[in-house]
């Protein structure tokens, strides 16, 4: 840069600017030069503070439920394990952050599958975005499976539609929107203590995917056909808290939010609450370790936490593939490291982030069946649905000190 403008009292005039001799007299310049200093500073400071477990390579640990082709990219999967403690349903997406369709039911807690598209509804084709799939039982203790997705039609459609199964997902019908604009539709359902359920998405105030953006919630009394008018729960200043993540404390007193952070310029974003969602923590950063996209986790029988996601931590050495965090909840709620992560799958897309949805589902045995979507392999073909199968026995022994 030779020069910058410099406003005097006859007017504007151009002067020479001396990038660092000159810093007391270029407000700009010494404005640009603390951005970098402040920004080179956050990337110096984040680094590894955990051991890495890798499973990627372990392709018996890896089960296909969707294969992409050189035509069709199979994308952004969720999941649900039903009462049995073996049944998983596994819903996505064609193309990234497209319509809805595929289905498919695992009977043996994920080690095979089948695909089940042709009993939904045909209007499920039309749903767009993310389908997300969720167990919800009403205050008369009848349980229902919900999908709901981002819109219907296009993607600036009616907010939400869903279909809805009364019988363990052997049948299906379409239900009308909810008509709540949003990016994606419910990232996260937690049940409250008085049977209701909260659920939170997110959208810019304009119900754009662009910044800012606001994460919101809603709930539902009857089990998932109506719910109240969305507010908005999270909301920072110069950051983008989305895909939010909410579960319970393991000793049932509060709820955790852990967030995608959408600049991605530092860590990701946790907020709590004690009083079943009536007020929000404000929102504070995670540890390192849990720094990522679309977070979903499970509670082992040992007390810990393992959460799934797509690595967005700086300075990481797995960044952009799927992964898992190892930890307790006093460690999310302390910002301690946490444990050890471990890498599930390697992404072999051009662009190495796009994976990482996952859906996380713990068995019975201890086994903990984790999916997403991903560039499986080298070559042309596209995205497919993965999972893999891991226990925290076989993980712990596998970390080196």
């Amino acid at each position: 840069m030779d020069g910058m403008r410099q406003e005097n009292e006859s007017g504007p005039e151009t002067v020479p600017c001396n990038a660092w001799a000159d810093l007391a007299f270029c407000p700009a310049m010494r404005l640009l030069a603390l951005s970098l200093l402040s920004a080179s500073l956050v990337f110096a400071e984040e680094k590894p503070d955990l051991p890495i477990v890798d499973l990627s390579g372990q392709k018996d640990r890896h089960t296909i439920i969707a294969a992409g082709t050189e035509q069709v990219y199979q994308g952004h999967p969720t999941t649900t394990l039903l009462a049995d403690g073996k049944t998983i349903l596994c819903v996505w997406c064609i193309n990234h952050g497209g319509a809805a369709g595929p289905m498919a039911r695992s009977d043996d807690g994920g080690k095979t599958w089948t695909r089940i598209d042709e009993t939904l509804p045909e209007g499920f084709k039309t749903h767009q975005n993310c389908p997300s799939i969720y167990r919800m039982t009403d205050s008369a203790g009848k349980e229902r499976l919900w999908v709901f997705s981002a819109a219907k039609g296009n993607r600036k459609g009616p907010g939400m539609p869903s279909i809805m199964s009364e019988d363990a997902g052997k049948t299906w019908k379409e239900m009308p929107p909810l008509g709540f604009p949003c990016v994606m539709t419910f990232s996260s359902i937690v049940r409250l203590k008085d049977g209701r359920y909260l659920g939170l998405f997110h959208k810019d105030p304009g119900g754009a995917d662009k910044a800012p953006l606001e994460v919101l919630q809603t709930i539902t009394a009857d089990g998932g056909f109506t719910w109240s008018e969305p507010k908005v729960v999270a909301s920072v200043t110069g950051k983008n808290p989305c895909e939010p993540f909410v579960f319970r404390s393991p000793d049932g007193a509060e709820l955790c939010c852990l967030m995608r952070e959408n600049t991605h310029k530092e860590r990701s974003l946790v907020m709590f609450s004690s009083d079943e969602g009536q007020t929000w923590s404000t929102p504070a950063k995670t540890n390192w370790g849990l720094t990522g996209d679309r977070h979903a986790g499970v509670f082992t029988a040992d007390g810990r936490m393992v959460v799934a996601f797509r690595d967005q931590a700086i300075n990481s050495p797995t960044k952009g593939h799927f992964v898992a965090w190892v930890g307790t909840y006093d460690d999310i709620k302390s910002g301690k490291p946490g444990q050890y992560r471990i890498k599930l799958l390697h992404s072999h897309a051009e662009r190495v982030s796009d994976c990482g949805y996952p859906g996380m589902e713990l068995l019975p045995d201890g086994t903990i069946v984790a999916t997403t979507y991903v560039k499986y392999a080298p070559g042309k073909e596209k995205h497919s649905v993965v999972s893999v199968r891991f226990d925290l026995k076989t993980t712990d022994a596998l970390v080196k000190p």
